[in-house]
């Protein structure tokens, strides 16, 4: 893997014309699901046309981190080898609560747009913000130890919206219960499937989103249980164009 992977931006992600902001902290959740035959697959949901951001497009769960994701109770951390790649060139302020509001982002936002509950279901509840109070009423604790990074990538400069995301993933087994309707209560996403990973270039994706499914792919493909110490990519833009490192 490398330079054939960088990256295709359309035109409409070309365009340079707005002021420089510096990129905010974001994530989203690759949940996968294993088959006994064929390509694994990838939840993903089409996001609604009223968006102004990236209307119709298909996408991953997930957003931006919210103030209140640094502040919520675990039952287990990262594996130490994923929480080290999360806070490799970490902006600043560099911390461990940092790292694991990455995370927690992901699965209230997953929650949020798809109406699934990551985690534990001990029955205990618990002590939450409000994001996160359906979890805590439900007894469903958050255990990141299932957690793994696939890919970091960081919106190039003078972009309406710059994120800095990095992209988790949990295989389904980590859904531990699920709103009634099959979508989240925000309903940022709509018609949420379950996609092979040799069809999602059907889909309009963002460039982005195809660079991640190919990096998925293949990852998979050699290590179908997503070891925490396999070197994961991590695309930034230097001058002209994408820049692929590992971690």
């Amino acid at each position: 893997m490398g330079s054939d992977l960088l990256p295709q931006l359309n035109a409409a992600e070309r365009k340079t014309d707005n002021a420089n902001i510096r990129p905010k902290d974001a994530a989203t959740l690759l949940i996968l699901r294993r088959q006994n035959a064929g390509e694994p697959k990838v939840l993903m949901g089409r996001r609604h046309e009223r968006h102004r951001f990236m209307p119709g497009k298909f996408v991953f769960p997930g957003g931006r981190v919210d103030p209140s994701d640094s502040r919520v109770a675990l039952s287990g951390s990262f594996d130490p080898t994923v929480h080290q790649k999360l806070m490799y060139r970490m902006k600043q302020p560099r911390s461990e609560a940092r790292a694991r509001a990455l995370a927690i982002a992901a699965i209230r936002e997953t929650y949020e747009e798809a109406g699934l509950f990551i985690g534990k279901s001990t029955g205990k509840h618990w002590k939450a913000p409000s994001p996160m109070q359906p979890f805590a009423e439900r007894g469903i604790e958050l255990d990141l130890s299932p957690v793994r990074l696939i890919a970091r990538a960081i919106t190039p400069p003078r972009r309406p919206r710059r994120f800095d995301t990095r992209f988790l993933a949990v295989f389904e087994d980590t859904i531990a219960d699920s709103l009634p309707e099959k979508t989240g209560p925000s309903g940022e996403l709509e018609d949420l499937h379950w996609i092979a990973l040799d069809d999602a270039h059907r889909l309009e994706l963002p460039s982005i989103t195809m660079t991640i499914i190919e990096e998925l792919r293949q990852r998979l493909s050699a290590d179908p249980d997503l070891s925490p110490n396999t070197p994961v990519p991590y695309y930034y833009w230097q001058r002209k164009g994408f820049v692929r490192e590992e971690i």
